[in-house]
């Protein structure tokens, strides 16, 4: 989770490593914390959210942490690689974003909610960068599964723009793009609830300190860990 030395730059479909029909490493079957299934199958009424946001260890936990999450995975989303690997997508070469894959029911959390949690935990104005974290997979994305989800994260992002705008940040440079077509593949086993296992780990994430301006109910509180 640590800086590499080079400029980063995205690849063309033509430059992406070619990567393989199928993933070369297994994913646990439960979430440590939740005790959930990590790759379902989910219960009828749960909705799925993609969020980007930096070093996926720490984005991981800013969201399995809050009620009405039902489970949590970190993965590789919105590249052009086949089920890569941590090192593939290390090299810059697949295209891919370092992604938390957030299982929610919306009776109990909304998606608003959920973007709020996304925006503030992270600063959407760096580029290909998070803190101290360069790369083209510390990028900031959301991929939308609905048409609703969709116009809630352009509301979201146009809001928190105006408010970014007025505390002197600059441009968010967040992607909003669809999830279909943009594969989501889990990472490795050793990520998943990473900062659950190694509870000193490193976590680069740090927000802008700006609230975001949703209107949506109060802040739940956190489960206990």
């Amino acid at each position: 989770m640590f800086p590499y030395s080079r400029t980063p730059r995205l690849p063309t479909p033509e430059q992406a490593l070619s990567g393989r029909p199928k993933p070369i490493f297994t994913v646990p079957a439960r979430h440590t914390v939740l005790g959930t299934p990590l790759l379902g199958p989910y219960p009828e009424g749960l909705e799925i959210a993609d969020f980007a946001l930096g070093c996926f260890w720490g984005a991981e936990r800013s969201f399995w942490q809050l009620p009405g999450v039902h489970t949590t995975l970190v993965g590789y989303q919105g590249g052009y690689t086949e089920n890569p690997t941590y090192e593939e997508v290390c090299s810059g070469l697949t295209g891919h974003t370092e992604t938390v894959r957030v299982v929610h029911d919306p009776e109990k959390i909304s998606y608003e909610r959920l973007l709020q949690v996304f925006w503030e935990s992270h600063n959407p104005t760096q580029g290909f960068r998070q803190g101290n974290d360069v790369g083209t997979q510390y990028r900031s994305a959301i991929h939308t599964h609905s048409p609703a989800q969709a116009t809630a994260a352009r509301a979201s992002r146009e809001a928190y723009q105006k408010v970014l705008t007025y505390s002197g940040h600059g441009s968010i440079t967040t992607e909003l793009l669809p999830a279909e077509g943009r594969e989501f593949y889990p990472a490795e086993g050793y990520h998943q609830q990473y900062l659950d296992k190694n509870p000193g780990g490193y976590c680069g994430l740090g927000g802008t300190g700006v609230s975001c301006p949703t209107g949506i109910a109060p802040t739940p509180e956190p489960r206990d860990q």
